[in-house]
């Protein structure tokens, strides 16, 4: 008989299954509904006959209406039975089936079943630990991503089934620990035969038979105080076979006996042979259709090769005809063209030397901005580590001094990298799920040096209709949000800044979000407004020297273009000025790793981080943030010493330089990931995200952080990961 484990069809009561195939292609989605729900209750009696022909005609029913749920529904149901009747390989090739048309539709709950059924077959039947427990990972992922933690739970249980099944307790003692602290919370009585059973288990081979006797009898009172059939009546098989093996290591033969009884007396009443006859008849007949419709398939297919054979007839003749008129036009051509030769030549030699021109001042902006990134990096880092270690420095005009030059340096790098790839059309809006409260802080917090230099507030006033997450181009908000407010703090002086944020309408799944950026500063006069969105304009320095490059507006101007929207300023002179621009976010109804923050892992807090870095002084400012920060951390010069190390030693997350002699951070990351290391790798560089995005991702690396970046961007990114790598390793 076979070993039925926990299996997920329990829960799909509601799927969907049909009775007879009916001639009329119109059928009710309840009718449907109906006919799915029986068969499921035939297959948890263990009247596999019924469901099966149950199964079949919804399966029918499901092709005719097209509808890819419905067909993954009924192959995965069709699977179960097999399952049951240990047609192991039968049940593998209708699981996949299902799969395959289960990842064509964002039904998650289906798929998360199916791979925790072919997680059992794979472990307890097919005897392939490997393969069995990586099904059993994705299970558990699909579970996460939906929030359902019972059934993350029950997969627990089957892990720590299988590790006690072939006798290494050990592996299957944490998951045990695991199921035992979440049992009130997830569990419930269709597993609590199991738990108990698993518990006794485990007592017996830590030799505490008092205890395993104890929970062996628990978990058959528990099956004796269920009525229902099924998967319950098999879970009680399970629970008098191993009490049997337990009592004959206590010497207690003649109990022994009973239980092994009373097992085969519930497997006997679960798969009778006549039961066995009748189910492998229906599920003939299921097979027989499943080649009829590939037969069909393949008719229909030989039928649309006819019918594209003589259309081609026809395409080739009509060809032939329009061959020939080509052939006098381009003979007509052919004069007109050795005219135009020279002129042309003239001007592809013009268009080579433009493209050239271009190229080369697009790699010569990469790469001046790589080459001041890295110092830039080392001088933030190493002044604000004097002023840290050095309190009473802290007053120093030359440090704050430096630190404004270094800021300000790294602002101008940022501008003309900029405009450029705007001007280039290589700036694509991307969309991804933010936190816009969070996002506006960063953006004050990143600005307090130059709001403490002329001695002003940032003020942050946001609607509390505004959804908390909204979906779009958080970089090129940011962008823009910050050009504006550096721009307002540079022309006030002991003044306000103001950021506000207001709801103004919903359009479908779009929140039209008006942003005002107020100050007042000095202003700008009526005769120059019409002037300084333009590039290198700069108004209001006769006076006083306020620096700038005259490219923050420009670049406003044209992002807010690819966002579909344009800007508008109100001001006057002395009186300050008004910036007001809408753009339209899409809303986020989930939280953001909701599931993984939930579930409860216990790991050390105190991350182990490897730096991997050429340059010494970038080693010295990274090891000081991370350091600063409780985490320990080792450094690596070079891609070669940092492979060497990550095979000696583990680490949480590995932060890695790109350009780096004798082998650069690419090269690393490809050795590292076809190794089997799984470490999440950061890639910290001083090239422009843009430029290495593509690159970065084939290679296996996690994410990218530009130096010099914000510490508390840097632990944000690395928590998440090592947060994420302990969910999929647990």
């Amino acid at each position: 008989m076979p070993q039925m484990r926990i299996f997920l069809y329990l829960l799909f009561l509601n799927c969907f299954c049909n009775p007879v195939i009916a001639h009329s292609k119109e059928i009710s989605d309840a009718k449907i509904d109906e006919l799915i729900k029986q068969a499921c209750l035939y297959l948890n009696k263990s009247n596999f006959e019924k469901s099966l022909i149950n199964s079949r005609v919804a399966l029918n029913y499901a092709f005719l209406k097209k509808d890819d749920f419905l067909i993954a529904d009924c192959y995965r149901i069709i699977a179960d039975n097999y399952n049951e009747l240990s047609e192991f390989d039968k049940a593998i090739f209708f699981y996949n089936k299902s799969l395959f048309y289960a990842n064509r539709t964002t039904a998650d709950s289906i798929k998360y079943s199916i791979y925790n059924n072919l997680g059992n077959i794979y472990c307890f039947e097919k005897k392939q630990l490997d393969e069995g427990i990586r099904y059993y990972k994705k299970s558990i992922a699909y579970g996460l991503k939906i929030n359902d933690f019972k059934q993350v739970y029950f997969i627990n249980v089957n892990i720590a089934w299988v590790y006690f099944d072939i006798g290494r307790f050990d592996e299957g003692a944490p998951f045990l620990k695991f199921i035992n602290l979440y049992q009130k919370r997830d569990g419930d009585e269709s597993v609590a035969i199991v738990v108990n059973m698993l518990n006794g288990m485990f007592y017996s081979h830590k030799m505490d038979y008092k205890k395993a006797d104890a929970y062996f009898k628990k978990s058959i009172d528990s099956g004796k105080n269920t009525e229902e059939q099924g998967e319950k009546q098999s879970d009680l098989s399970y629970a008098y076979l191993e009490y049997s093996h337990f009592l004959i290591k206590i010497r207690k033969y003649k109990e022994a006996y009973e239980n092994l009884s009373n097992y085969n007396r519930i497997t006997d009443k679960l798969y009778g042979q006549e039961k066995l006859k009748k189910a492998s008849v229906a599920g003939f007949n299921l097979e027989l259709d499943e080649y009829k419709r590939e037969i069909d398939k393949i008719e229909n297919e030989k039928i649309t090769q006819s019918q594209s054979l003589k259309k081609s007839r026809i395409i080739v003749v009509l060809f032939i005809i329009i061959s020939f008129v080509f052939l006098i036009l381009i003979f007509t051509l052919y004069k007109n063209i050795v005219i135009k030769k020279k002129a042309n030549e003239e001007l592809l030699k013009a268009k080579e030397i433009a493209e050239e021109a271009s190229l080369l001042k697009t790699q010569f902006i990469s790469t001046i901005s790589h080459e001041l990134r890295t110092p830039l990096y080392g001088v933030v880092g190493v002044t604000n580590m004097l002023l840290e270690e050095h309190k009473e420095l802290s007053g120093s005009p030359y440090l704050s001094s430096l630190k404004f030059s270094a800021r300000y340096l790294l602002a101008l790098v940022n501008d003309i990298l900029q405009i450029n790839k705007i001007e280039e059309n290589r700036v694509v809006l991307e969309n991804s799920t933010f936190d816009l409260s969070e996002e506006i802080d960063m953006i004050k917090n990143s600005l307090s040096f130059l709001s403490k230099k002329n001695n002003n507030q940032i003020l942050v006033n946001i609607d509390s209709e505004i959804p908390r997450y909204l979906i779009g181009d958080k970089l090129r908000f940011g962008q823009i949000l910050m050009n504006l407010v550096g721009n307002a703090l540079k022309f006030t002086k002991n003044g306000k800044v103001t950021i506000k944020a207001k709801l103004l309408k919903i359009e479908e799944d779009n929140h039209f979000i008006e942003f005002k950026v107020k100050d007042n500063g000095i202003g700008i006069a009526l005769v120059d407004q019409s002037k300084i969105f333009e590039k290198f304009v700069q108004v209001g320095r006769k006076e006083e020297d306020y620096q700038g490059t005259g490219l923050g507006l420009s670049i406003v101007k044209k992002l807010l273009n690819l966002f579909g929207s344009t800007i508008s300023l109100k001001s006057a002179l002395g009186k300050g000025t008004t910036f007001t621009f809408t753009i339209p976010f899409k809303k986020n109804p989930e939280k953001n790793k909701a599931a993984v923050g939930k579930f409860d892992f216990e790991f050390n807090s105190q991350f182990k981080v490897l730096i991997v870095d050429d340059n010494f002084v970038n080693q010295l400012v990274t090891k000081k943030i991370i350091e600063r920060n409780n985490y320990k951390c080792s450094v690596a010069d070079d891609g070669f010493a940092a492979i060497d190390l990550l095979k000696k030693e583990e680490f949480d997350v590995v932060l890695m330089d790109i350009n780096m002699p004798l082998m650069n951070g690419f090269e690393t990351t490809r050795r590292l990931r076809s190794s089997g290391n799984v470490t999440p790798i950061v890639a910290l560089t001083a090239f422009d995200k843009d430029e290495i995005a593509d690159e970065a991702i084939s290679s296996g690396m996690n994410d990218i952080i530009v130096k010099p970046f914000e510490p508390d961007k840097l632990f944000r990114i690395i928590n998440n990961l090592i947060l994420e790598e302990k969910s999929v390793g647990y």
